[in-house]
């Protein structure tokens, strides 16, 4: 099974988009995740029929068994977060401020103990190319990076026969994205033509190197300014980065994304052409990859 991972600096560069398409044009069986688990999407494209729903237990918080509590205080003395909090003579603990740093059962192991917590739900869907494992972490819960590796688990363990393990990434440079990347053959990095771009290009690429997949580069949006266009593709050509992908602004991709549709098959347009050759470059890479492994 060949991983690749479409991911990108920034939020906003049409990363889902492209995603999508590529799920649409792609040859093989594939398995799709969308690991953007903060803010999940895919689905809204793919229109997947949910097969199963699993709980995702996260780091574990604190609970106080108020028949053993003394309330002596000493629990919120101790508590650097503010996470207890007193309503009368009743101790509890607030889930949203909890660390999980069990300060609190150590000054108090009688009436405090770590308990684990659903803080998302992962589910497995059936699509028309493939199966999508997608899920939700609750809102102001920690542990993205684990429910990634565990939509990632699922993806593997339920679809290893396929041909293309295909990854929505999330954006940005933190533990979401490094669970993303960990272990994937080739990674798609979408940008686009504006000083953030650039700059969060930059910065992603730097965190990919340290796992050593494969990089290619896809410009979005790419005749919006043709002067940072041509930064971009300068310092990918100086970083030994391909640039398979150059995708024009294109009103039909919105009118796609409001109908709940893949742009490749809301019929021809220029980002659905430029798409398609971005697809034909990426399995040709993929199968020079497949040949150097």
């Amino acid at each position: 099974m060949i991983r690749l991972a479409v991911i990108s600096g920034k939020g906003g560069t049409g990363k889902t988009m492209i995603t999508a398409a590529l799920a649409h044009l792609l040859t093989g069986t594939l398995v799709l995740a969308d690991c953007d688990v903060d803010a999940a999407n895919l689905e809204l494209l793919l229109n997947p029929k949910l097969l199963r729903t699993e709980p995702f237990m996260g780091m574990k918080t604190a609970v106080i068994d108020t028949t053993h509590c003394t309330q002596c205080d000493t629990c919120v003395e101790h508590c650097r977060f503010g996470a207890i909090e007193r309503d009368g003579d009743t101790y509890q603990v607030n889930p949203l401020r909890c660390e999980g740093c069990a300060v609190c059962v150590q000054v108090c192991p009688v009436a405090i103990t770590m308990q684990p917590r659903q803080t998302g739900e992962i589910f497995y869907s059936g699509t028309g190319r493939g199966h999508l494992v997608h899920a939700r972490l609750v809102p102001g819960a920690g542990n993205s990076g684990l429910l990634v590796h565990a939509v990632k688990k699922m993806a593997m363990e339920q679809d290893r026969d396929c041909d293309l393990f295909l990854i929505d990434g999330p954006p940005g440079t933190g533990c979401p994205l490094i669970s993303t990347i960990s272990g994937v053959d080739t990674v798609l990095v979408v940008t686009e033509p504006s000083i953030s771009g650039l700059h969060d290009l930059k910065r992603v690429v730097a965190v990919c190197r340290q796992f050593r997949p494969r990089i290619l580069v896809a410009i979005n949006r790419f005749d919006l300014e043709p002067s940072l266009t041509d930064a971009i593709r300068t310092w990918c050509n100086e970083e030994h980065i391909p640039v398979i992908g150059l995708i024009p602004f294109d009103p039909a991709v919105i009118e796609a994304v409001r109908n709940g549709r893949a742009v490749t098959s809301a019929g021809a347009s220029p980002a659905a052409q430029a798409i398609q050759t971005l697809a034909s470059k990426i399995e040709q890479e993929l199968a020079n990859r497949g040949t150097e492994d």
